[in-house]
């Protein structure tokens, strides 16, 4: 998809089975990923990666196969939850600036700042005023993230009400899984044709040229953690340059001496 055309939830609920060798492919991808991200440390470059989607769509299983080979110094995950008392004190936005990435580091936010258009709008935590506001703000806030030179990614991980259901299921009836579903979940599927038309604006008027939006068919997770590790490692290799960073002659010396090959 392009930045501006018109996105359908519907079209990301096939759930088509992988038909690539996963393990062989899934490894590989992370091999590149892996470079991706030297590239970035090396070229002094700040990333961003953003999921959205569903409960139960599968973010937390992408994010641990985007990360599994991964330097830990240089990058951070963030799960968002609801804003403490201190970040209610200030703009929405405040909470994500500071976890924003130093030159050379990347950013995985599991949630958003998008969730002032998504579940404080339809839960009513948000006034219209602020909500309706806040589109702006969000264009603006990606819009100087990518012309100070961050990387930005924005993942959508779909899931059809059906599967979602049987996610939901499993969770409970596996004890050591039910820690991750609570009564929140079930509150916010019932309101699932409120959150539908939050999404349809949320991508009408947040899929920029500057930050598209690339939606994930969730329903099958396998193919949905290919689909989304080969975007972002497309997209991280897009706006770094790739070639190997040469040896500095004075370390190469140092280590010769070191080595006693000098």
């Amino acid at each position: 998809m392009g930045a501006g055309d018109v996105i359908d939830l519907t079209d990301y609920e096939k759930g088509s089975r992988y038909k690539g060798r996963y393990r062989h492919d899934l490894k590989r991808l992370q091999g590149k990923l892996e470079r991706a991200q030297v590239a970035h440390v090396v070229r002094r470059r700040p990333a961003v990666m953003m999921l959205e989607g569903w409960d139960a769509a599968g973010k937390g299983g992408i994010i641990q196969r985007l990360v599994a080979e991964w330097d830990q110094r240089v990058f951070e995950v963030y799960p968002i939850s609801a804003p403490t008392a201190e970040e209610k004190r200030r703009d929405f936005l405040w909470r994500f600036r500071r976890r924003l990435p130093k030159p050379g580091e990347i950013a995985v936010f599991d949630r958003s700042w998008y969730g002032r258009v998504l579940v404080e709008r339809v839960e009513g935590y948000a006034t219209p005023e602020e909500w309706t506001r806040a589109y702006d703000e969000i264009n603006a806030f990606e819009a100087a993230l990518v012309a100070g030179g961050t990387t930005l990614v924005k993942l959508f991980v779909h899931v059809s009400q059906e599967e979602q259901d049987e996610r939901l299921r499993a969770r409970l009836d596996d004890p050591w899984k039910r820690w991750k579903t609570g009564a929140d979940d079930y509150r916010n599927r019932a309101r699932r044709p409120d959150y539908l038309a939050a999404m349809t604006e949320m991508f009408a008027r947040t899929d920029t040229d500057a930050a598209p939006w690339h939606v994930v068919d969730g329903n099958n997770k396998k193919a949905a953690r290919i689909d989304a590790l080969k975007h972002i490692n497309k997209v991280l290799r897009a706006n770094v340059s790739m070639e190997p960073p040469p040896l500095h002659p004075e370390l190469a010396r140092i280590a010769a001496a070191a080595l006693g090959e000098g």
